[in-house]
């Protein structure tokens, strides 16, 4: 694969990376102001962490795949 092709999808790949992080955050600040309670509160924070997690790890599978591919 050229290289101009490869960092064009690594961009990419970033891009979608942030995205989904600003998304998670997001849905993590409605579903805390939508909290009746201290739990569902915590709860929102955990999920907002674990899609941006989640976010970072799909970005980072996908350009290793990139960089391996031949």
């Amino acid at each position: 694969m050229s290289r101009l092709k490869n960092d064009c999808l690594s961009f990419t790949v970033s891009l979608q990376e942030g995205l989904r992080y600003v998304k998670a955050c997001f849905v993590g600040q409605a579903k805390k102001l939508t909290a009746r309670n201290e739990q569902e509160a915590t709860e929102a924070e955990l999920q907002t962490a674990k899609m941006q997690v989640e976010a970072a790890d799909a970005a980072e599978d996908t350009k290793n795949r990139l960089h391996n591919s031949p």
